[in-house]
């Protein structure tokens, strides 16, 4: 029989052990990037839409298995267990290193860069953070060969956060493509002080206006953006989605740099003159 003192020991390292198993059993239950499979075949699957991405000199294509299309654009919620397939290539550059485009003014496809997947299963959204969590669906990021993307993954916070602004269509940005629903490229504005974020691009890339103007940025993309100026202060627009607009007023002369702060390598310059 044990004394009084073994008896708090061994309670102790009983504790402790069912305290450590515990700690594995949550990092074993804990979903991520690792959890989301390399989609083989995807290529066989129904590509619904296609996108040029200026930014990053990319053409890309999404896919996902006929059966999930065809529910979805039978008016039906994804079904748990889609998965959404994106595949990225570089862009064919001519002999200045611009894109070249197709007849529809789209980029032409070059090598491949990497697939980029999202799936929704059942209580996945539970190892996510309530302030970016996604609903059920997760991320992962491979390289061609598929094999894991691991700076990617590394980063797979950025993944969500482009995609929360989307909730209420479930997170999926390209859903008026899946659903067959998306229409025609929007107008782009114009005018002063104005700046039309098309085709994850600025429009002017540099705008002049005078002291104490305003500037009017107009989302014409299925992507959402966010403007980020860069300097002493950094000062951040709401997010932006398809057709929303948002403006900052400008006070003091001088130049002043910013980049989308969902993306980038989106670029733009302003000049504030008196």
């Amino acid at each position: 029989p044990m004394d009084a003192r073994s008896k708090i020991l061994w309670s102790a390292a009983a504790a402790a052990a069912a305290t450590a198993t515990a700690g594995v059993l949550m990092a074993q239950a804990t979903v991520g990037p690792k959890d989301v499979a390399f989609p083989t075949g995807w290529e066989k699957w129904q590509r619904y839409q296609i996108v040029s991405r200026h930014d990053t000199k990319q053409y890309r294509e999404l896919y996902a298995k006929p059966e999930i299309v065809q529910a979805v654009r039978e008016g039906k919620p994804i079904p748990e267990g889609a998965v959404l397939a994106m595949a990225i290539f570089s862009a064919q550059v001519d002999a200045n290193g611009k894109p070249t485009r197709d007849a529809e003014g789209r980029f032409m496809k070059g090598k491949p860069i990497g697939v980029t997947v999202m799936e929704k299963r059942k209580g996945w959204g539970a190892s996510v953070p309530a302030q970016w969590r996604n609903g059920d669906w997760q991320y992962a990021s491979y390289m061609a060969d598929g094999k894991p993307n691991e700076k990617a993954n590394a980063n797979i916070k950025a993944c969500f956060e482009c995609h929360l602004p989307h909730a209420k269509q479930d997170f999926v940005i390209s859903l008026a493509g899946l659903s067959g629903t998306a229409l025609g490229a929007a107008s782009k504005p114009s005018g002063p002080g104005t700046v039309a974020i098309a085709e994850f691009l600025f429009g002017p890339e540099k705008i002049t206006v005078k002291q104490g103007q305003a500037i009017t940025w107009t989302n014409v993309d299925d992507s959402p953006h966010q403007v980020t100026v860069q300097g002493a202060t950094t000062l951040r627009t709401p997010v932006v989605l398809k057709g929303q607009s948002t403006a900052l007023q400008f006070n003091d002369v001088g130049s002043y740099g910013y980049i989308c702060g969902l993306h980038p390598q989106m670029k733009g310059q302003i000049e504030v003159v008196k």
